[in-house]
C-alpha cells in the first residue's frame, strides 16, 4: 500500500483513482499522519458486513465462554478415537 500526502493527493486524484481502479490501495496521510486509505469499492465492507462480522464474534465468544471446561486429555481423547 502506498502512502500519499493529502495535498499531493488533491491534485493527482484522478490518477490515483485509475491506479485504484486496477487494485492499487492508498493511504492518505496529513502532516505524516495516516487518515484515511482509498482502497477499491469491492474491497470496502459494508458497515452491514462489519456489523454482522462483529455480531457473529460476540455469539461466537458468549458460545466458547459458556463452554463447560473441564480436565481434558488431548492423548486420552486421540488414543480413544483410535480404538
Amino acid at each position: 500500500m502506498d502512502t500519499i500526502a493529502i495535498f499531493e493527493a488533491k491534485s493527482r486524484l484522478s490518477e490515483i483513482l485509475a491506479a485504484v481502479e486496477h487494485g492499487k490501495e492508498f493511504t492518505v496521510t496529513r502532516h505524516g499522519e495516516p487518515i484515511a486509505r482509498i482502497v477499491p469499492f469491492h474491497q470496502a465492507p459494508s458497515a452491514e458486513a462489519v456489523a454482522k462480522s462483529r455480531a457473529m464474534i460476540a455469539r461466537l465468544r458468549a458460545a466458547r465462554d459458556a463452554a463447560p471446561v473441564d480436565d481434558f486429555d488431548l492423548r486420552e481423547a486421540i488414543d480413544e478415537g483410535r480404538d
